[in-house]
């Protein structure tokens, strides 16, 4: 390896460096959307992602009544993000953050999908929003069957 060679390897490598440096990981920008993120005053905040034909996560679960404030990011180029049912559509710019809100006020499964074209998979670009009526329990909520028949 000459000397010119050695200069591009670590010019590349301090290039690489700085630019992972100052754009986020996948990592910060994912989150199981069971888990969400209470903000307080009844806002579920959930983050995700948008990248080559997928969101992350790709089913989203909120209770009826409850302000749902979603953060995605795309990752690799610009898409869309349309919710028919709650009159949603909109642009997410490539590397910025877009925050939409709206309170899930009806119940039901209601399709999401990119309506920015993407490439040649944009069509498969799709996932669900479950709203669930608010006294139903998750299933990590409900009590223990076994637990009730014993203190009978």
């Amino acid at each position: 390896m000459n000397r010119s060679d050695r200069s591009s390897a670590v010019a590349v490598l301090v290039v690489t460096a700085v630019m992972l440096s100052h754009f986020p990981t996948r990592a910060a920008f994912t989150q199981d959307a069971g888990a969400g993120t209470h903000a307080g005053n009844g806002v579920k905040e959930i983050r995700m992602t948008a990248k080559k034909y997928e969101y992350e996560p790709g089913v989203i679960n909120v209770k009826q009544g409850e302000h749902v404030r979603l953060i995605i990011m795309p990752l690799d180029h610009d898409h869309g993000f349309k919710i028919d049912a709650y009159h949603i559509d909109e642009l997410l710019k490539k590397g910025e953050p877009t925050t939409i809100e709206f309170t899930a006020d009806t119940t039901g499964t209601f399709p999401f999908q990119c309506s920015h074209f993407c490439g040649l998979g944009h069509k498969g670009m799709k996932g669900e929003l479950i709203v669930a009526r608010a006294s139903q329990e998750s299933p990590g909520e409900q009590p223990d069957a076994s637990a009730q028949a014993s203190s009978r």
